[in-house]
């Protein structure tokens, strides 16, 4: 991205000779060409800042992938890209490797994971204030170990279905006819992630607290179809597929997340009642 800097000094006059008035009223409604400069860094040889890439070559148009920048601050631009402008973000979801998202896909999951947890006790302590006392305060080892437990496997379970999601996303488009992306499409589950971050209580607060009480309640309306709008972005930007031709890849991507889920939530059930038990 680059801007104008200055303009030829030829236009402003010939050298020694002060440029007329009129003459310098018809340079500002003329194209003048003008020498460009960066955007980001100022330098104007600079190939472009803002297509970084990575080791691997990757252009990184993630900002979890992008060094420099801290834990927090590259989760939250990246979760809240892959929510409020997800169409652009999956569309241009490069190819590149799976350990950052996967590391992103946790990270997002455990955080959200834990906000949900300790919003539950809101309306416990409100509606059942004795049995909110009884168990924090009498039986704080339980919680504790069932909290202990219970938000990574929830978190995990999160991240098997999004991981779902996008391999079946693969699957189904191989079946359009389109060439397999297995890996991309794994990111693009993983990166989808960020949805739990952004659309829950984390979420509201921080947009709140930087855009305003009416843009943390528009995350509901941002909400409503989000996993297939995003699905068909990357089916446009990735196999090229579009309208009829995309169906049987999100049919399939559905019904892949809709079962993990389910089996993942099974699971989770048996492994803190044998927590509960033990």
């Amino acid at each position: 991205m680059r801007v104008a800097r200055n303009r030829s000094s030829k236009q402003l006059g010939d050298i020694g000779e002060p440029a007329r008035p009129d003459e310098l009223d018809d340079l500002v409604d003329s194209d003048v060409p003008a020498a460009v400069v960066c955007a980001h860094c100022g330098d104007a040889d600079c190939p472009g800042c803002l297509h970084e890439q990575t080791k691997s070559g990757v252009v990184a148009v993630v900002p979890w992938e992008r060094p420099g920048a801290s834990v927090p601050a590259r989760l939250w631009a990246t979760a809240r890209l892959t929510t409020l402008d997800a169409d652009r973000f999956f569309e241009s979801l490069p190819d590149g490797p799976i350990v950052p998202a996967l590391a992103f896909a946790v990270t997002s999951e455990l955080v959200a994971s834990t906000a949900m947890a300790l919003l539950a006790v809101v309306p416990l302590v409100a509606l059942a204030p004795a049995l909110a006392k009884h168990l924090l305060v009498e039986e704080w080892l339980t919680v504790l170990r069932l909290a202990s437990a219970g938000i990574p496997a929830l978190a995990g379970l999160l991240v098997v279905a999004h991981l779902a999601h996008g391999w079946a996303l693969d699957r189904g488009a191989r079946r359009a006819g389109a060439p397999g992306a297995t890996r991309r499409a794994l990111r693009f589950g993983l990166y989808a992630a960020g949805w739990d971050l952004v659309l829950g209580p984390i979420g509201a607060v921080v947009i709140s607290s930087k855009e305003g009480l009416g843009a943390g309640l528009s995350i509901v309306g941002a909400s409503v179809g989000l996993p297939g709008r995003c699905a068909r972005a990357f089916l446009r930007g990735c196999y090229r597929l579009e309208g009829k031709s995309a169906r049987p890849a999100l049919r399939a991507s559905y019904m892949a997340a809709v079962v993990a889920t389910l089996v993942g939530a099974v699971a989770v059930i048996m492994a803190l009642l044998f927590v509960a038990l033990a």
